[in-house]
């Protein structure tokens, strides 16, 4: 019995190579991701990388490991649910073949006690040919009960071998994806941590902050000319819905995300970098992984990268009204995508940012830039 679970502990574990193979190819990309940001991050302590270059490297490396971490939590959840799913077939197969085990033995019993001859006698002390015709036929009826019994016997013994195999091997993969799982865990925390010191030692740099400055400067710039370059593109008809414009809903938008402010629109002394900025936005103090919502009807313009703002989503509301969302962590609309006010289109984040987990949000209408807490109904400061 340890054989034939051996042998089909291996048949199934040979089976199971391809997601060993889709493991190393991530586990290859993970490599390479973290090699990139070791390398950048040098260059820019070298100065000869800017800081961005450095932050989306980063950024790449706690992307990839969040991938990889969340493969490795479906596999985990899927090995255990397929050993949960062996364990109950093969309890239920161990009492059905411990009846059928049983009845074989019952069986057993009876054709010793009648010994090789108890047939034949049974047959032939019959008092008239009727009768050991019948008897006959009894015999005939026994003797197939006793193939399809014995038959049955194996096939569930072979099937309850087969589940405690594949309980063995279930039970294996989970705890490595387990394991991989907290490994994964573990580098992700470090990575995020390792950002948040890499920053730390950039603010305490009077040089690099102003170098950061700059970046952020050109990072703005770079936006407001995305953003004209969409006002100026040819844009498909407009779905209005039910007359409603954008400019009808100042003052009554929900806010993209259920988090209090965190900085405000104008201009504003950063704490952080010492020196004062136009912020054409808001921030919104988030967790990473909060749901992030469309203010309004429109189409998504832009979704992707963004070079200092990190994942962003840029809408059309029309009427030359565009919303602008920042720091993404992830999103969950293309570009083209019709959104209805209250769509999710990702969740909150810190890629790009300089500060941590945040929600960077704009509202523009034409070239210029309007502070949002005059659109957004009332929203609590931190």
């Amino acid at each position: 019995m340890r054989a034939l679970l051996a042998v089909l502990a291996l048949g199934l574990l040979a089976a199971a190579a391809p997601a060993s193979e889709d493991a190393s190819r991530e586990l290859e990309s993970l490599r390479k991701a973290i090699e990139e940001r070791r390398e950048r991050v040098a260059a820019y302590e070298r100065r000869e990388r800017g800081l961005f270059d450095a932050i989306e490297s980063i950024d790449e490396a706690v992307r990839v490991l969040s991938v990889d971490l969340d493969r490795t939590r479906r596999e985990a959840e899927s090995a255990r649910a397929r050993l949960r799913e062996l364990k109950a077939r093969a309890a239920d197969l161990e009492p059905r073949l411990a009846r059928s085990e049983r009845a074989l033995e019952s069986r057993v019993v009876a054709l010793y006690k009648a010994g090789e001859l108890g047939p034949v006698r049974m047959v032939f002390a019959a008092g008239s040919l009727r009768d050991r015709l019948r008897r006959i036929q009894t015999l005939g009826r026994l003797a197939r009960h006793d193939r399809e019994l014995l038959a049955r016997f194996r096939e569930e013994a072979a099937a309850l071998e087969r589940a405690r195999a594949g309980a063995v091997v279930a039970a294996a993969r989970s705890e490595e994806a387990a394991q991989r799982f907290r490994t994964r865990s573990g580098e992700l925390e470090q990575e995020r941590r390792g950002k948040r010191e890499f920053l730390l030692a950039v603010r305490g740099d009077r040089g690099r902050e102003r170098a950061a400055l700059n970046e952020l400067e050109a990072a703005a710039r770079a936006l407001e000319e995305t953003l004209g370059h969409l006002r100026e593109s040819p844009r498909r008809p407009r779905e209005e819905a039910a007359g409603v414009s954008f400019s009808s809903l100042r003052g009554r938008l929900q806010a993209p995300v259920s988090s209090p402010l965190l900085r405000g629109f104008g201009r504003v002394l950063d704490q952080e970098f010492r020196t004062e900025t136009f912020r054409k936005g808001v921030d919104f103090s988030v967790e990473v992984g909060d749901p992030v919502y469309s203010v309004a009807d429109g189409e998504v313009r832009f979704a992707g990268w963004f070079r200092g703002y990190g994942k962003l989503v840029i809408i059309d509301h029309g009427e030359d009204y565009f919303t602008v969302s920042g720091h993404l962590e992830d999103i969950e609309v293309e570009v083209g995508d019709r959104v209805r006010r209250g769509d999710r289109i990702g969740v909150a984040g810190e890629t790009g940012s300089l500060s941590g987990p945040r929600l960077y949000f704009e509202i523009r209408e034409g070239s210029g830039a309007v502070d949002p807490v005059d659109w957004l109904l009332p929203v609590p400061e931190r």
